[in-house]
């Protein structure tokens, strides 16, 4: 039996182009964005296989909305990728509650209640894949992130658990943690601080002129990344995390570096903090 995917956030970036990916490849798919428009050149070539799904994932009744959709007309899904997301740039002094509340909504709470509400068609069928996109920033906190960082770690944390209480249960869970990639994240799919603290010019102000002057043309392809992620969808023993880009791989173990080098550094003192051993 063919795949059902249900993708988030299919206007741009990894979501328009891994649904692009998906339909060639014969699957079905619910193709979602919080405007329709955005997406119906995708469905207007898969008319058989693909169904325009409005979406804001901040709001519960489009997601009860689009799980049913999607079911009614597939019967099934198979794989959720919650890609909808959006970033947030500033330090953490200067940051806007508003702004990073909303951050959270979107990026995890969002993210969270996609998640529960495929859930009980995926246990029914004992199968199932739940890709959640978080990114480098989920695993290695930089100036200028702390909030959006906040955000991927969340989703990373909830995405470990998720697949150990689900395994048994025949779903899987991949934590996808991508680098910098040609997406619109760091374009107008985020949002800065607009009056920043001198103090904080040379580190939360330098990372995010660098990263806005740096859109466009980041090292990622997002074509690529697609393929990446369909192939450990349809991999035997998928990984629950899969880094893409070769920034995110030199971060990813220069965090390990880093963790195991506190963690030598006061064995003693954190063995030490135990009762004594009788």
């Amino acid at each position: 039996m063919e795949k059902v995917w249900l993708i988030t956030g299919c206007s741009t970036g990894f979501g328009r182009e891994l649904a692009k990916q998906v339909l060639e490849l014969g699957y079905k798919a619910g193709v979602a964005a919080r405007n329709i428009a955005d997406v119906e050149d995708i469905v207007k070539q898969y008319p058989e296989t693909s169904i325009a799904i409005t979406l804001d994932v901040t709001k519960h009744n489009d997601i009860t909305n689009a799980t049913k959709q999607l079911t009614e007309i597939f019967g099934r899904v198979d794989v959720l990728v919650n890609n909808a997301g959006v970033g947030y740039f500033g330090s953490v002094e200067a940051s806007d509650e508003h702004e990073t509340r909303k951050m959270f909504d979107i990026n995890f709470f969002g993210l969270a209640n996609m998640t529960k509400a495929v859930l009980p068609h995926m246990r029914r069928q004992r199968s199932g894949h739940i890709i959640n996109i978080a990114s480098i920033g989920g695993l290695m906190a930089f100036p200028a992130l702390a909030y959006y960082n906040a955000t991927k770690f969340a989703v990373d944390g909830f995405s470990e658990a998720l697949a150990k209480e689900t395994a048994p249960l025949g779903i899987k869970v991949t934590i996808v943690a991508p680098s910098g990639f040609r997406t619109d994240w760091a374009g107008r799919s985020a949002n800065e601080v607009q009056n920043e603290i001198e103090d904080y010019k040379t580190t939360a102000g330098a990372n995010k002129d660098n990263i806005r002057a740096y859109s466009g043309n980041q090292p990622g392809d997002p074509v690529r990344a697609a393929k990446a992620i369909i192939k450990a969808v349809e991999a035997e023993n998928p990984p629950l995390r899969l880094l893409l880009g070769a920034a995110a791989l030199k971060n990813a173990r220069k965090k390990i570096e880093e963790l195991a080098h506190d963690f030598d550094a006061w064995e003693e003192t954190t063995v030490g903090a135990d009762f004594p051993k009788s």
